[in-house]
């Protein structure tokens, strides 16, 4: 009796591919805005952390300085909140993301955070 052949067509070998090419351009073109994102996070912490007495023009400096470093330019100082909350700062932002993927297709994020313990 003859054993049968197991493997993977050319079929399923060229729709992996267009799986794994889809996947690879969606990580690159998303991941980019995720790193902002986490950096505009740290940056509201570390204002936080070290303005506790500061004015609000100084968190606002404070907040630009570090954007400028992180290289953030989805907000700015003057798209950050800034309030007291408990005898506590509170800093948050929120924005939306659009992306261009390719030809009309594009994917939009909203994308939140603030210093307030939750």
């Amino acid at each position: 009796m003859r054993a049968r052949q197991t493997g993977l067509s050319l079929i399923g070998l060229l729709f992996g591919g267009i799986v794994l090419i889809f996947s690879a351009l969606l990580l690159m073109k998303l991941a980019p805005s995720y790193i902002e994102y986490f950096n505009a996070k740290k940056a509201i912490h570390g204002v936080a952390k070290e303005g506790q007495d500061a004015s609000i023009a100084d968190l606002r400096k404070s907040f630009d300085a570090r954007a400028t470093i992180d290289d953030i330019s989805s907000i700015g100082a003057a798209d950050i909140e800034i309030s007291k909350d408990r005898g506590l700062l509170v800093i948050s932002f929120a924005y939306r993301k659009e992306i261009k993927l390719f030809s009309n297709v594009s994917v939009c994020i909203d994308f939140a955070a603030t210093t307030a313990e939750q």
